[in-house]
């Protein structure tokens, strides 16, 4: 689909609440173990997760604001 329907269903916005509160608790986690983990390759990739799922998050976001897809 290039273009977001104006209109979603019901379900679909569930799925999208649901996709948007994935990516928030993921991130969350992340920054938290972030706090407790010493090893420096660790916290490396841990950082890349939080980043990666914030950066989801917002993309799902700026759609659903009407934004372009996928920036």
């Amino acid at each position: 689909m290039d273009k977001v329907p104006e209109m979603i269903s019901s379900k679909d916005l569930d799925y999208l609440k649901d996709m948007l509160n994935w990516n928030l608790i993921a991130n969350k986690k992340a920054n938290h173990y972030l706090q407790h983990i010493q090893d420096e390759d660790v916290s490396s990739l841990i950082t890349q997760v939080s980043q990666m799922h914030k950066k989801h998050y917002n993309m799902i976001l700026n759609i659903l604001q009407g934004g372009q897809n996928g920036q």
